[in-house]
């Protein structure tokens, strides 16, 4: 009777109290989260519609002015807020893909007739391998240079990137400094791609080049990826001979030009801010300081395969940062 009450008692044991309240604990946390999204996207939203009205009330200005407008917008319960930027006549900086500091004036002197003379097994392959590329792309393209500028930049970019890549990973794996590689190759990278903004102001590629573009990309990345793992000195030395190919295509693009075949055009915006050339710059003088800023990348991937080739790694020369 007494074993009969017992465990009569026993079941009517309320659950504890430590599960319901980390459950309260939980919901609350959880319901305080989402909360905050909510604000931040109320944050966002009620912003947007401010500047909305005031749009339409006839408040924003020109043209310029839009370009901005989107990081006039984001600014939200984050609390990152885009920099206002001006230039040093006072007027406000339009570009968000680079800055003031980032723009320089390139050096037209330099030397357009370098050349590495292969000599080893892997420099003739490396050399070769580029002569072999050139003979498609002048199938293709012929004297349409605008799009085959395109097209070369879109290529010309990767090898930077990845490049830096592995250096970068490299270096942390080791747990070593990168000599200023990383950032040198990243450099050149970000400056390909500048190429690439600046002839997309000029030449507007069509769909089955977009999809050219897609398919070289894909093959080029995976392949210089793969060759730059086996050997770093192959890899420079091959993008050394793909610059100098670049020069002699940027070359043959300035004769189109001076024979009146192309179009001298009045020089995209963005290309008089990033170069810093004159106001009444024209496509001529954007290819002169595009072909000057190939040479520089020529010579900084052959130095690059020399350091490789001396049994050095790049870490023990000082890279050439800003190397214009």
């Amino acid at each position: 009777m007494m074993m009969s009450r017992y465990r009569a008692k026993v079941m009517v044991i309320p659950e504890p109290r430590f599960f319901s309240s980390c459950a309260v604990s939980a919901n609350h946390l959880l319901k305080s989260r989402v909360q905050a999204r909510d604000f931040s996207k109320m944050t966002f939203e009620k912003k947007k519609k401010t500047e909305d009205n005031q749009s339409e009330k006839g408040s924003s200005g020109g043209k310029g002015d839009q370009g901005n407008k989107g990081e006039q917008l984001i600014v939200s319960y984050w609390g990152v807020k885009p920099m206002k930027i001006t230039k040093d006549d006072g007027t406000e900086w339009k570009w968000s893909c680079f800055r003031p500091w980032e723009t320089y004036k390139a050096d037209l002197t330099i030397d357009l007739k370098k050349h590495h003379v292969p000599s080893t097994l892997p420099d003739k392959l490396a050399y070769w391998t580029v002569k072999s590329l050139r003979w498609p792309t002048d199938l293709f393209f012929q004297r349409r240079y605008g799009c085959r500028a395109m097209m070369l930049e879109t290529v010309a970019a990767v090898p930077g990137m990845v490049g830096g890549m592995l250096v970068h990973c490299k270096s942390l794996r080791r747990f070593e400094q990168s000599g200023g590689w990383i950032k040198a190759l990243l450099e050149e990278a970000e400056n390909e791609r500048m190429h690439l903004m600046t002839f997309m102001e000029v030449a507007k590629p069509n769909w089955y080049e977009r999809a050219l573009v897609i398919a070289v990309q894909g093959v080029f990345f995976n392949a210089y990826f793969l060759g730059y793992i086996i050997s770093p000195k192959f890899a420079h030395r091959m993008v050394g001979y793909l610059e100098e190919e670049a020069i002699h295509s940027y070359t043959e693009f300035l004769k189109e030009l001076d024979n009146g075949n192309i179009e001298n055009v009045p020089a995209p915006a963005i290309a008089i801010d990033y170069w810093r050339l004159p106001a009444d710059a024209t496509l001529r003088d954007v290819v002169m300081v595009v072909r000057a800023d190939e040479a520089h990348h020529r010579d900084v991937n052959h130095y690059a395969s020399d350091i490789h080739y001396q049994g050095r790694e790049l870490k023990e020369a000082p890279a050439p940062i800003g190397y214009h």
